[in-house]
Formats: structure tokens, sequence, C-alpha cells
């Protein structure tokens, strides 16, 4: 780090890991058996969980990260950011030491894949992970196997001898740059010069270990630390710091742990530091205080430690002295305390097990949207006469993206759209949040689409003009919207306002994640104790977006006008509910496709007129295959609540499907269409979560030496 790069080394650094990840799941993948649980664990395999998910979609993976994860702001700088994120998104539920870093995680996620998130879920891909905290345990009765013994008895005793009635700090880290044993030596040296009392009483013995990446700087700035502390404050008689750069055995590592009359951790950054907790146990019978770092993962588990901020040198010392000073009761106090806090490794174990098990039973109990039966669409397609197709724009039938204005159709969306509408029997709508202009710009070319803009508030009917159907409504509430959504503009940089002719947008899909969220349910919480109060108006959250329109117009009137009507023209008194509907003309086949919250409501309104049409019986004599085809369609995962009775991942699962409609797909390969390497893995992490089917059917496109090489 640091040093300029040509990125070479880099390079064949992540090929190692790639190629590292890609030989544990091919071991997985050939002794797996059904019903087995998959649990991985740190950061040597963050790829794993997704190379696994892509040959056994349905095994149990549970992931364990046992060191920290870094804030999205130092993550972010990593170039392969997404695939370390995906890799750990293929697992049913990643787990961390404590809730900072899984709330770092669940932070990433949100700000570099734009996932929606909860504090306990990432939903990415048609899926949802739960993410949770886990601090680890340690063998108890192990330890306490090892450390209560006549072997260690007797060093105990040998210890005590060497260094008298002196105290004894006691501290055992690897020498690197997180560890903190800069730190504490700088602590110790402010401690013998505030506490002049204590020079010649009290010894540090600090244990460091080597470190899997050696730091000269760090020795040598140690070194210097040492014979700094002992040339000032030592003597012929007195050495302060006694340091050991070994690694000590077993029974001397006990031993020192037993005879310590002070635990001293001062990691600048830190997992589950197990020392601290070995330390708890091993002083059972002598109850000396512990000062840990705040920046230790156990600082979390073990709270009648002492908690420091290891970059406070005076404050160390001050905790340093008081905890010499102690008396018996208040260390057995603290003993008592922190001795039920350290949990075994089996009962850690049981408790990760269970709650990965729990959450799969839940994920089966809780009502998950089936996944659109294609076959039975397409069955329904070729049968129906009079085929209605309702679609939302963004986030439906093209991706979400941070600029609004970036949202435009794909050659492949405009020539599916092209090929349905040449179908005589198709009628065809897009039901957009989005104004006049953008639709008339990128849509309007195609004369067979009808198009609806501001969720409803205008309609264009096929080879016809715009309809302002919020023509009579009081808009005076939109100035004083303005100034409210300027308010919040001006306090959430990377917000902007979006003014329609009839709704007011305010978005903030370009600030901080958190700021954004926050400061819309500030916002909506305004609006509704103010301008809905006194206007007939609706409050609606979108992705990303908040929304205030007009309250009697949304989606579900114009799906309702469009379903009940051939066309979607405004009739004399504007009331659908009167027409004389002829039954042969009603449509018998509608797809109705949406993903976000303003799109239920085209939901419900047609869950309410299918239960209308099913107790018509006239109605009935006229549906040509079976029953009507109703297909209302949720984007997104299946864990969404939802009024649709069906869903899709994602737009590309959308536009799979239309191309299956007009055969542009085959029904095979409308499983999901995936890309894949030379090797057989999926190339785009976006694809990683298509169904096996697509991952086969992907597979028997290559040659067969491409197979074979696949297989080894």
């Amino acid at each position: 780090m640091g040093s300029a790069s040509d990125g070479k080394e880099e390079s064949q650094w992540w090929y190692d890991y790639v190629k590292f990840n890609e030989a544990y799941a091919t071991k997985i993948v050939q002794t797996y058996k059904e019903g087995d649980i998959i649990w991985i664990h740190d950061y040597y395999l963050l790829l794993l969980p997704q190379l696994i998910r892509m040959h056994l979609p349905n095994a149990i993976v549970g992931f364990f990260l046992h060191c920290p994860f870094p804030s999205s702001e130092y993550f972010r700088a990593l170039p392969k950011r997404q695939q370390l994120l995906d890799g750990l998104l293929g697992a049913n539920k990643v787990t961390f030491q404590n809730y900072s870093f899984a709330r770092h995680f669940i932070s990433s996620c949100k700000r570099l894949l734009g996932s929606e998130t909860t504090p306990n879920t990432v939903s990415v891909y048609g899926n949802t992970v739960s993410v949770d905290s886990l601090p680890i345990g340690i063998d108890v009765a192990k330890i306490e196997y090892d450390a209560f013994n006549k072997e260690i008895d007797t060093k105990v005793q040998a210890i005590k001898e060497l260094y008298g009635h002196k105290k004894l700090i006691v501290g055992r880290d690897r020498l690197d740059s997180v560890r903190g044993v800069v730190q504490k030596l700088q602590a110790f040296e402010a401690f013998l010069e505030m506490y002049p009392e204590w020079r010649d009483k009290v010894i540090l013995i600090q244990v460091s270990s080597p470190s899997y990446l050696h730091s000269q700087k760090i020795e040598n700035q140690v070194s210097e630390l040492i014979g700094q502390i002992n040339g000032k404050f030592g003597s012929l008689n007195h050495t302060p710091v006694h340091h050991y750069q070994m690694r000590i055995d077993k029974s001397e590592y006990f031993a020192l742990l037993r005879v310590a009359d002070l635990g001293l951790i001062t990691s600048v950054r830190d997992g589950m530091n197990t020392t601290a907790l070995e330390y708890v146990v091993a002083q059972k019978f002598n109850h000396s205080p512990l000062i840990l770092s705040e920046f230790s993962g156990t600082a979390s588990v073990l709270k009648d430690a002492l908690i420091v901020n290891p970059w406070d040198s005076v404050a160390v010392a001050k905790t340093i002295h008081e905890a010499l000073n102690f008396d018996d009761v208040r260390k057995n106090h603290l003993q008592t305390n922190l001795s039920k806090d350290v949990v075994s490794i089996q009962n850690w174990t049981n408790q990760f097990l269970k709650s990965l098990l729990q959450g799969i039973e839940g994920d089966n109990k809780r009502k998950l949207t089936p996944a659109l039966n294609r076959p039975l669409l397409l069955e329904h397609y070729k049968h129906s006469n009079r085929r209605l197709f309702l679609f939302d724009y963004d986030g439906t039938l093209t991706p979400i993206v941070k600029d609004p204005a970036a949202a435009i159709p794909s050659a492949r969306l405009i020539s599916i759209l092209n090929k349905l509408s040449e179908d005589p029997k198709n009628q065809i709508w897009i039901i957009s949040g989005r104004d006049q202009k953008f639709l008339e710009k990128w849509l309007g070319q195609n004369p067979h689409l009808g198009l609806s803009a501001e969720h409803g508030c205008f309609m264009k009917d096929i080879n016809s003009s715009w309809v302002n159907l919020a023509a009579s409504v009081d808009m005076s509430w939109q100035q004083k919207v303005e100034g409210i959504y300027t308010k919040f503009t001006d306090r959430t940089p990377g917000s902007n306002i979006e003014k329609k002719k009839v709704a007011l947008t305010w978005h903030y899909r370009g600030a901080d994640p958190e700021l954004g969220e926050f400061q819309a349910r500030e916002l909506v919480k305004e609006l509704e104790e103010t301008i809905a109060k006194e206007y007939e108006v609706e409050v609606m959250t979108g992705k990303a977006n908040v929304e205030v329109r007009p309250s009697f117009v949304n989606k579900g009137e114009i799906v309702k006008r469009l379903t009940l009507t051939r066309h979607g023209a405004p009739q004399k008194n504007g009331n659908v509910d009167d027409l004389n509907h002829k039954h042969e003309e009603l449509p018998d086949f509608v797809l109705c496709v949406g993903d976000d919250a303003t799109d239920e409501d085209m939901f419900k309104k047609l869950e309410a007129i299918e239960k209308d049409w099913e107790a018509d019986e006239e109605f009935q004599k006229h549906a040509k295959f079976g029953n009507f085809g109703f297909y209302p369609v949720k984007v997104g995962p299946a864990s969404l609540p939802t009024a649709a009775t069906a869903h899709l991942s994602d737009p590309n699962q959308v536009l799979e499907t239309l191309g299956l409609l007009v055969g542009q797909v085959s029904l095979f390969e409308s499983a999901g269409t995936v890309e894949l390497d030379d090797r057989g893995h999926i190339k785009n992490s976006e694809q990683s979560q298509r169904s096996e089917a697509a991952i086969v059917a992907a597979r028997l496109k290559k040659t067969n030496s491409t197979s074979s090489r696949t297989s080894n």
C-alpha cells in the first residue's frame, strides 16, 4: 500500500484468490449431499458463498467473518469491491463479531450495490440475505484444563519468585499495525511519568509474536520505545518493560495470564480478541481486572472490562492507575460479571446454526411471492384474443439508475415493445411516474403504445393526444410543497426537485443513502402533518423519492379505466363503473408489471376486478382458455410484501418474459439467461442469482472441450 504500482502484482493476487476460492467450491460441490449445511469462515473465502450458490442453488450456506469489516468509505477503495460483496451475498446468512461490523457491511451493500437494506437484511438480485452479529466463544472447558494443572502451577510459582512483590501487567499481541503494541507502550510510559510512586513497583511483560505481514518499521518503533522507557525509568535493579519477541508455548502463556495483576489490550482495530476471553478464564481465582480497547470486537461482549481509547495515552495511564488500586471487593465483582460474559465455543456454534436454520424455516413459512409461471403465461397468451399489458417504467422495464435522466429505454426494450404492438390483439400501456415530455421523447415514436404520465394524471391513447385528468383540480398546494421541498434540498446534498405539471417529486438517489432516507422520513412526516391535512393530496414514497399528487389520481384508477374499457378514453360521465360493458370486449389476458409502492395500487385494483369477474357467469362464457389470465407481477425479491401474485427478480427477467411471448426467447432460455466464462462460471455478478436451469442452459451451449475444462 502507498507506493505506485502497475497493477500486475495485484492482478496476480486476485487471480490466486479466485482460484483458491474455486478450489474450495469444487471440492464442496463434489462432496455435498442434500440437506448438508455449509458453514464458511473468514476473509480467505469471501467469494465462496456465491461460487457454491451457482452450483447448489438450494444449499443452506452460512458465513462468519472473524475479522472486522471496514466502513464503506474504506471498503469502496478496493478495486474488486463488488465481486467481494457479491460473493458474500451468495450466503443465506452473513454473521459478524459485532453489530458495528454488520452495519458497515449493510452500508457497503447499500452504497456500492444499491441494495435495499434493513438493519438486518440485504435484498439484491431477487434474494434477501440475513445479516447478524454473534460474538465468538472459546472452549472454556479446555482452557480451564490447560490453565489449571500442576505444570502451570509450578510455572506460576516460578514467575512469582522471579518478580517478587512487583505488580505485573501482561500483554500478548502480534507485532503488527492493528494490535496496538506501540499505543500500549506509549500509555505505559505516560503512566510511569504521571505516577512516579509506581516506577519501581510495576513491570509490563509484553509478548509479541511475529505477524503474518512483517513490518520492520513497527518493530523498530517498539524497540525504540522500550529502550526509551527502560532508560528513563529503569535502574540496575529494575527493568520496567520485559519484551519477549517470540512465540511462547501454551504452558508459559497460561502461566502469565494466571499470574497477571492486570491484563492490558490496546488494539486499534480488532475482531474478537480471544486473548481477552482466555485472560478472564485464567483469572478464575486471582480476579485481576482487564483493560480493553474500545476498538476490539470483544469490548461489546466484556462489558465489565475497563474500556479505553488506546489513542488517548493519558486516559489509559489513569485507567492503569485505577485498576492497580482496586480492592478485592471491586475485583471480585468485575470477575464475576466478566465470567458470565464468556461464551463457550459449543454454545456459540449452536447459536449460529440455530439462527441459520430458523432463518431458513422463517423464509419457508413467510409468505413469499412465487416466481411467475412463464409456461402458463405463454399458454394463456397463445389462447387469448384481447390482451392488455400494463407496465411501470423505472425499475420494471429499465434498471434503477442514480441519474433518472439516464434511464433511457434499451434497444432490446424498444424491439420487444414494437414486436408486441404489431399484434392487433395486444394493447400496451406504459403507466409511469415520469412526465409527458420524457415518455413522449423515448416511447412516443411507437404510435401503438398508450402512455400514462405522472402516475395517471395524464393519458395518451393510441393515435391520440394527451388528456389531463387533473385539469379541474386545485393546484395551489404545489407552491407550498415546493417550499418544503426546497428546505429539505438545502439540507440534503445530492437531492433535487422534479417539477411536473401536476405532481411534485423530491429525489434523493444522488444523496448519501442514510442521510437521504432519514431526511425522506422527516419530509413525509412534515408533509402529512401539513399539506395532506389541508388539501386532497397523497404523499407517496418511492425508490429514493417522495412525491405529492392529487389523491383521486393513481395508477390503480388508470388500470381500472383501461381494464373496463377497450381503450382508456374518458367517458362523458367520467365513471367507468356506470358503463354498460360488453363482455366480449373485455380483456381475457392482463399482464401488469411494476416494482414499487405506487404499483401496488395497480395490483390491488386488478385483484378487485378479478374477483368481480370470477363471480360474473356471463363473463366466464367468453373466457376462451379455461379461465381468463390475470398476472399482477412484482419486480424484486420474493420476500417483499405485495398484492401481486407473482414476481420477477429484475428488469432483465421482465424483458426475457416479454421476449418469450413474442418469440425472441425460447421457454428454456427464459428460465434466466446467463453468460459463462471459459471455465463455466458466471461472468457477471448481476446474473449470479439465476435459476439452475439457466446455468445448465448456458453450459449446454459450450463445446465438449469447454465442458471438460469446467468439470476439471
